[in-house]
């Protein structure tokens, strides 16, 4: 099956937009083939508003997001890789989904977990 990546992407953007919320995208700096404003990068990560008041001709594929936007006055074409995306979500309530990997390291979608990067395991309780 293809990666259901670009999926959840497109529909977490627009449930943002509809919700009249300002979506950011959290991108993996260190991954190859990325075309982004490299001095707004920290910690290896660059988040990335791609609000529709933002940018201009973003287009969300299927392998690639693409679109124009300004940093410092200057307009610059950026071109982000699917699998570079580590997270999508609101600016203004933080809401939205990050991406893990796999167990064949490949990128899979993970619940957000407050900036913990490892998985907690389910768990039950009683509540009385």
């Amino acid at each position: 099956m293809t990666s259901s990546r670009p999926y959840l992407i497109r529909a977490l953007y627009q449930w943002i937009v509809d919700n009249g919320m300002t979506p950011y995208i959290l991108v993996d700096a260190d991954s190859p083939d990325l075309v982004i404003p490299r001095e707004f990068v920290q910690d290896g990560k660059i988040v990335l508003n791609v609000a529709p008041m933002a940018v201009q001709g973003l287009i969300l594929a299927d392998d690639l997001i693409t679109f124009n936007a300004r940093f410092s006055g200057q307009s610059m074409d950026l071109s982000i890789a699917i699998g570079s995306v580590l997270a999508v979500y609101a600016k203004e309530n933080g809401q939205g989904m990050m991406f893990g990997e796999d167990e064949n390291g490949k990128p899979s979608p993970s619940a957000p977990s407050g900036g913990d990067k490892k998985a907690k395991k389910p768990a039950l309780r009683v509540v009385k």
